[in-house]
């Protein structure tokens, strides 16, 4: 495949990556390769990055990126820059030249090290983003996409899925799921997210979990699989909201996540109080999320939690007070009332 030169495209490419949330999050053992291997069912959210992609065409250009909003620390450890520079890797067989360095621009608008994997979602936007900028979108395989992905980082190839998946292994074997089963009109379920001002890194969460900060072995395990098989086979929003509770208790990593977060135990059991409903945690934390039956509803949650903030009468870890947002699910493009997740158009 030869592509067209791509330092006659005028117009930035523009992408979105999503956040996601982990309904369910089992840990079934240990990799000969030394991770975790997991059962996790995981959504898209509407809560996303954007990222814009420009051709820099000065001679022996190199790849930058410029990052606003949230501080996704160091650009060296940036998985946006290694996804490009992946990818470029990966394209060169199937091209007739060089791919030329790209100038990147970041908007962070998913708090970093939250368990929202706003970083791997980021690097498969990256991914899709690149290779249109180089006037290659048809460059790789989906098989060699998802190789790819999974070689940037554990949660990328999910987001190349666009919808709810479940994902096993260290995050490398994805298998689609229906999900969300809407009527013509009907909108999915509404969230509410709230982030402590404090990081909890995957690798000291999982660390706490070997180190014996577990639940029972197994019971998680059960649930997880139990609705894999349901959303597998599409869920109405009502039937979702009926297994918050059994959801918001299906983290294996909520002991790991609160023995690293000091007060995330008492903002849980807080924040159950004030909203009077199951409140879970997303990946490895810290992010507590909540479900209701709109998005309205979460945004009047939202409010709530925030006044409680500023109030004293939530008390939340960390140096500031927690992100707190509401939004919803993605629905995948085949499903009524769809929307691509991965496109947005240049103001």
């Amino acid at each position: 495949m030869t592509a067209d030169d791509p330092a006659r495209r005028l117009n930035p490419v523009i992408r979105l990556a999503p956040a996601k949330l982990n309904l369910t999050l089992a840990v079934v053992g240990r990799r000969p390769d030394g991770f975790h291997a997991l059962h996790s069912v995981m959504a898209p959210l509407a809560l996303a990055d954007r990222l814009s992609f420009a051709i820099d065409p000065s001679p022996g250009g190199r790849d930058t990126i410029r990052i606003d909003g949230f501080d996704a620390g160091p650009v060296a450890d940036n998985l946006v820059l290694k996804a490009v520079e992946a990818t470029r890797r990966a394209i060169r067989p199937h091209v007739g030249a060089p791919p030329p360095a790209l100038a990147v621009r970041l908007d962070k608008r998913i708090p970093v090290a939250a368990g929202l994997a706003g970083g791997s979602s980021d690097a498969a936007a990256a991914i899709d983003g690149a290779l249109e900028a180089w006037n290659a979108p048809d460059a790789l395989p989906s098989a060699e996409r998802v190789v790819l992905a999974a070689s940037v980082g554990s949660d990328v190839p999910f987001f190349l899925a666009g919808r709810p998946a479940l994902v096993e292994g260290r995050g490398e074997r994805v298998t689609p799921l229906r999900g969300l089963r809407l009527t013509p009109g009907e909108r999915p379920p509404g969230l509410l997210l709230v982030t402590p001002a404090v990081a909890a890194h995957t690798a000291a969460v999982f660390a706490a979990w070997s180190g014996g900060a577990m639940g029972p072995p197994g019971v998680v395990a059960r649930s997880s699989e139990h609705f894999a098989a349901e959303f597998g086979s599409g869920m109405s929003p009502k039937q979702l909201m009926e297994r918050a509770g059994v959801l918001a208790a299906s983290n294996d990593l909520l002991p790991a996540a609160a023995a690293v977060v000091d007060g995330l135990v008492a903002l849980r059991r807080a924040l159950m109080r004030l909203l009077a409903r199951p409140v879970g945690l997303s990946g490895s934390g810290p992010t507590l999320w909540a479900l209701y039956p709109s998005t309205d509803d979460a945004d009047l949650a939202a409010s709530s939690v925030r006044t409680a903030v500023e109030t004293g009468f939530l008390v939340s870890p960390g140096d500031g007070p927690p992100f707190v947002t509401a939004t919803t699910f993605l629905i995948a493009p085949d499903a009524p009332d769809a929307s691509s997740p991965n496109e947005e158009t240049e103001p």
